[in-house]
């Protein structure tokens, strides 16, 4: 009886062109797609427990001294000040480390996987095996990843080293020395290059061959048509890549946290900016409340550079008008 009044209800709306009240559009959405919701609820429950509620409430947090076991007191801005006054040097340290990392090894990196896929996009035998393989190092976790790679580069008895003595080069200490740790580390970074490659050959395998036959007609050479047709062509690749990389590499610990222990490395040489707010939450002091604030402040970094390359996008060819 309810339901047949509800429903006569949403008729004489509708006679009358009115819409009706939200709550009961909401109800009514809800029980055509209950089906739906219920197979999304996981997805739904774990964005709102484990993505948004964690950022409000370290938003929260940012503005108290909060160590976790005591309740948060001294309300206000003293967390976002902080950084710039006496937590500079390690606030100062971790973002030269992680924007040295993230200018020297994005650029090299999409430069490097788009000429990998250039290579694998030509059309011969095993082609599909030696892309299978550049692109197996991509789903090892970043944990074991760092395992591995700390273990080659161990200064005595690593495979690395063991190799320069069989060649006739000096032994290095990689990771233990100031100068050598963040080159090795983007060294090391060039074996997951497959994962850019995977985005560059769809995007090469989409550009119409008809492009290619009208620039031979006209003489072009293979840099002609590389610089003038292919390049623009994959734009939105480079673009898209970019962006990844950007906030990729502003990100980094997984790691470099397994590779220095959970510390930033010889003389901090390697403290990213995520291993600081690492250091400073879970350090002897438990700084949640600091620590939240450093989060912020990154998130606020990420959203200015993002928002700056989204301003700046006019090179990117979408294949319409500009």
């Amino acid at each position: 009886m309810v339901e047949e009044t509800k429903c006569a209800q949403e008729s004489a709306a509708l006679v009358k062109n009115e819409k009706p009240p939200m709550l009961f559009r909401v109800k009514t959405a809800i029980k055509r797609n209950y089906t739906g919701w219920l197979f999304i609820m996981p997805t739904v429950l774990g964005i709102l427990f484990f993505t948004l509620y964690p950022m409000v409430a370290s938003l929260v947090y940012s503005f108290f001294d909060y160590n976790v076991v005591d309740p948060p007191q001294n309300f206000g801005f003293q967390n976002y000040i902080r950084p710039f006054t006496e937590g500079w040097p390690e606030f100062s340290k971790s973002l030269q480390v992680t924007f040295v990392y993230s200018i020297v090894s994005i650029p090299l990196n999409m430069v490097l996987s788009f000429a990998l896929a250039l290579m694998l996009n030509q059309k011969a035998k095993g082609m599909r095996f030696f892309r299978l393989l550049y692109y197996l190092p991509v789903i090892i976790p970043s944990v074991v990843s760092g395992l591995l790679w700390r273990d080659i580069m161990q200064p005595n008895g690593g495979i690395m080293n063991a190799i320069f003595e069989a060649v006739g080069l000096p032994a290095s200490k990689f990771f233990m020395d100031k100068n050598m740790a963040l080159p090795t580390l983007i060294f090391t970074g060039l074996f997951g290059l497959g994962g850019g490659m995977i985005l560059w050959i769809a995007s090469l395998k989409n550009i119409s061959p008809a492009l290619y036959e009208a620039a031979d007609i006209e003489g072009a050479n293979y840099f002609v048509k590389l610089f003038r047709i292919t390049v623009p062509m994959c734009s939105p690749v480079i673009f898209y890549n970019l962006i990844t990389g950007v906030i990729g590499a502003l990100q980094t610990f997984g790691g470099v946290f397994v590779i220095t222990g959970g510390g930033g490395g010889v003389d901090n040489s390697m403290l990213f900016y995520v291993m600081n707010i690492y250091n400073q939450a879970f350090s002897s002091r438990l700084a949640m409340g600091y620590a939240s604030a450093l989060s912020w402040i990154l998130f606020v970094i990420i959203g200015i550079l993002t928002f700056i390359m989204f301003k700046t996008s006019k090179w990117v060819y979408y294949g319409g008008e500009q």
